[in-house]
């Protein structure tokens, strides 16, 4: 059986005194891919930012965050082992740096390239060679701010890959895609697969869950309320309970799509 390379024990998160994380477990095993499902407010975002050390744990002798073999890390180090897309780095990338300069930075998991970084030819090559892989080489010189959503998400895609992570952090990336740019964005989850990333997609789209994953983990309230194949879990009853009104779900040729 593979390693356990994403280890999450009791952990609970507050803002303002209230719990958006309560005593949440959560493990991952290297090779293993799992979409986290619920309505918006569940805490799929706040545990995606635990798992990449964005934010941090209430302290409880009972917590544990043990990443990759290691409980303490600096995060820049802790990055080399991550691809991470998201709509708020998306936000973050929406400006006037070129398609190149993006991806590039994601060397120095910068927003863009700045005076003091310097990439050496070997990542200029690796650069070129990511953007050639995802299809985004044509966008190489042109501005963020110009690009559409699903231009843009590419982008992110490829800057999430230039250092070649272990571990795909996806935070609901197909968010304002049209129909063509998310079929694409599925493409690009299965090549990630081939390539053998570990997947971990926080999503409400199920349409966005690949044959490939087969783990679902679903939250309510801050709380993970199931945990187990699509075939356990994408039922309508868990899921109507969950969301709070009925929902139908549909399954063709592996995809899954839902509806109320």
């Amino acid at each position: 059986m593979d390693e356990c390379i994403i280890q999450l024990e009791h952990a609970t998160v507050r803002r303002a005194g209230v719990p958006i994380l309560d005593d949440v477990s959560f493990q991952v095993r290297r090779n293993e891919h799992v979409a986290i499902i619920g309505p918006n407010g569940a805490g799929k975002s706040t545990l995606v930012q635990l798992l990449s050390e964005e934010i941090h744990p209430l302290y409880s002798p009972q917590t544990k965050r043990i990443l990759f073999g290691k409980a303490k890390w600096e995060v820049l180090s802790l990055r080399a082992h991550l691809g991470i897309v998201s709509q708020s780095l998306q936000y973050l990338c929406n400006s006037s740096y070129k398609g190149w300069e993006i991806v590039a930075s994601g060397f120095f998991s910068s927003i863009g390239l700045d005076f003091h970084h310097h990439c050496t030819e070997q990542q200029m090559q690796k650069m070129e060679e990511v953007m050639h892989r995802y299809d985004t080489w044509h966008l190489r010189d042109k501005q963020m701010n110009r690009m559409s959503s699903g231009e843009a998400r590419r982008i992110l895609l490829a800057r999430a890959n230039v250092h070649d992570p272990q571990v795909m952090l996806l935070d609901e990336a197909v968010s304002n895609l049209d129909f063509p740019s998310r079929s694409q964005y599925r493409s690009t989850l299965e090549q990630l697969d081939r390539e053998g990333k570990t997947i971990i997609l926080a999503t409400h789209e199920l349409s966005e869950i690949i044959p490939a994953i087969n783990r679902i983990v679903v939250m309510q309230h801050g709380k993970i309320v199931a945990d187990g194949s699509k075939q356990e879990v994408l039922n309508e009853r868990l899921l109507s309970e969950v969301y709070q009104t009925k929902v139908f779900i549909d399954e063709r040729e592996g995809l899954y799509s839902a509806w109320c």
